[in-house]
């Protein structure tokens, strides 16, 4: 592992702190910022019970992260929003835009069981671009690169896909027909494909092939519902994915059971994409031919239907881990302490088995059947780690597959990047 390349873990007062989490994490060229919540940084309750309110505040902390680190709200390329109720997107939409000066973000929106505070109606993480690297990378002046297609459905509050260097992050995908913006007919197989089919049609729009995505997170309604996505998921890759090796058939993956989704869908789904073209003014030689890296190995749970881990350049995108002992293929036996020292444990293989540490995690997602578990889970969760700890987000979700307790994904970085194509 080469530690050419560092991290930035970087704490404002003008933002709230958390002794379990770090506020951003820059590496390379990006920034990842933990889930804000509507809370003032001198005070530790929620700002008012007022969505639009608790948004604004969300916003502010987020904005109060980016200037401490000389970035702008413009530099952010995906937010992430989590409600207690999925009909409040209208009230922040309202003052959603007026955070940023030129084009949004693309966006994810859902709602969720609990958030970890009381009181609490919103939270929201974001990423931010990081034309500076991080040392010992020169300031270059690249450029984030929007793009939005017709034969996409459009919304007016987010771009479709977002680049900035070698990645592009697309707004979650609604199973919308884009000639008629209504959800399509039928059952949540059929709203599987039209999501996948919005996915691709953003991709040939930026010419690039369904092969290129590295992560994808599946939001459903309903737990019951994972093997219907499955079939339209499986189908789509087989066919699309044409030119991958046997190795990396499909990307890494994520299930979140969301308690609402806009527009009342089944299904949501939103990508990682590599992006060996770069953005300008990036440089030829840098652009192209840089590879993905899939890699699972035996000693954690392998799923069918993801790879455990697949980097390109500068990270590495892991599977959303659960409590699963790799052996036998069952969640282990015990409450959540048991079910978070598997998770991690599991997480904690599959980087060491890619010749990384666990302090190269930039970013952690944890998402809990109840909420108030967090303490157990912080109790451990801390002990995994020897240096500043990675930003993070946590939320309570109405089920987890394999009816488990926790579920725990996470982003690496990856100093020595991926190699060119021979």
């Amino acid at each position: 592992m080469s530690d050419t390349i560092i991290k930035a873990s970087r704490n404002t007062d003008n933002a709230p702190k958390h002794s379990h989490s770090t506020q951003t994490v820059a590496f390379s060229h990006y920034n990842y910022i933990s889930a804000q919540l509507p809370v003032r940084p001198t005070m530790d309750k929620v700002v008012a019970n007022d969505v639009k309110a608790q948004a604004t505040q969300c916003l502010k902390n987020i904005e109060a992260i980016a200037e401490s680190i000389d970035h702008v709200m413009d530099d952010v390329v995906k937010i992430n929003i989590y409600l207690k109720n999925i009909e409040d997107i209208d009230a922040i939409d309202l003052i959603y835009a007026g955070a940023f000066q030129s084009h949004l973000p693309t966006r994810t929106v859902i709602a969720v069981d609990d958030l970890p505070m009381e009181g609490a109606l919103v939270q929201m993480d974001a990423i931010v671009s990081n034309g500076e690297g991080t040392h010992p990378q020169d300031a270059t002046d690249l450029i984030k690169v929007e793009s939005n297609t017709e034969n996409a459905p459009k919304d007016s509050a987010s771009m479709q896909t977002v680049a900035f260097s070698h990645y592009n992050n697309i707004s979650a995908q609604l199973p919308l027909d884009p000639t008629t913006e209504a959800i399509v007919d039928g059952g949540v197989k059929e709203q599987t494909e039209q999501c996948l089919k919005n996915i691709q049609a953003i991709l040939e729009n930026i010419e690039v092939p369904v092969d290129d995505i590295v992560k994808t997170t599946i939001f459903l309604t309903k737990a019951m519902d994972i093997e219907a996505v499955d079939q339209a998921y499986s189908t789509f890759f087989q066919e699309a994915n044409t030119a991958k090796t046997a190795d990396y058939l499909f990307p890494a993956r994520t299930i979140v059971i969301a308690s609402e989704l806009p527009m009342n869908a089944s299904v949501q789904i939103d990508a990682v994409i590599s992006h060996g073209n770069g953005t300008p003014p990036q440089a030829v030689e840098d652009r192209h031919n840089i590879v993905i890296k899939a890699h699972n190995t035996d000693s954690a749970p392998k799923h069918s239907l993801s790879t455990q881990t697949v980097a390109f350049s500068h990270y590495n995108h892991l599977s959303g881990q659960l409590p699963i002992d790799p052996k036998s293929g069952k969640i282990v036996s015990g409450d959540i302490n048991e079910q978070t020292k598997q998770c991690l444990e599991n997480i904690k293989t599959i980087i060491e088995s890619t010749n990384h540490v666990m302090d190269d995690i930039v970013k952690v997602t944890i998402q809990l059947k109840d909420i108030k578990d967090i303490e157990a889970v912080n109790a451990i969760y801390k002990g995994y780690f020897d240096s500043d700890l990675p930003a993070r987000t946590v939320i309570g979700v109405s089920a987890i597959p394999m009816d488990a307790l926790i579920q725990i994904d996470a982003i690496l970085s990856n100093a020595e990047g991926t190699p060119p194509a021979s």
